[in-house]
């Protein structure tokens, strides 16, 4: 997520469209290298995977997790929006 106003609505509307909950679902963030440990603190249960960038100034951290419904998803993208230099994919 960006700094711009994010549509949740709009968005929780989509996934609503898209996928039967529950779900495994795919989450994809892009963060300043040293703060994958705050994105990976949204899911204690699961494995992410990090991928440094080409100069490592960054880290793609990747996490399949089961979300019983849309507005779990929501609440975690939420949640990650108070990660610094954070990008949702």
């Amino acid at each position: 997520m960006s700094a711009r106003k994010f549509d949740f609505d709009s968005f929780q509307q989509k996934l609503d469209d898209q996928f039967s909950w529950p779900t495994l679902y795919m989450f994809k963030f892009i963060v300043p290298a040293g703060k994958e440990g705050e994105v990976e603190a949204l899911f204690p249960k699961n494995e992410s995977t990090n991928k440094p960038s080409k100069n490592g100034n960054y880290i793609s951290v990747t996490t399949k997790a089961m979300m019983p419904s849309s507005d779990e998803v929501i609440r975690i993208y939420k949640e990650a929006t108070g990660i610094e230099g954070l990008i949702a994919l």
